[in-house]
């Protein structure tokens, strides 16, 4: 028989798309940028969602592996 593959994996493989593409936005953006002062653009809170993201992703990605025996 086929097995399914988990709506969660398509997530996770979405969230790790989405933290590569906030990354190279930021990385654009900090270059281009450099003498634009905005409040709290010290936080680089875009480094810190795609940071975010690029772990969350990849978890989400092998723990619901299709195959992988411990899913929910």
């Amino acid at each position: 028989m086929r097995q399914m593959i988990p709506i969660w994996f398509f997530v996770g493989s979405l969230l790790t798309a989405y933290g590569v593409l906030i990354l190279i936005a930021a990385i654009q953006g900090e270059a281009s940028s450099a003498n634009a002062t905005l409040a709290m653009g010290n936080l680089h809170l875009q480094f810190w969602w795609a940071g975010a993201l690029l772990i969350l992703g990849p978890v989400w990605m092998i723990r619901y592996y299709p195959g992988h025996k411990k899913h929910n």
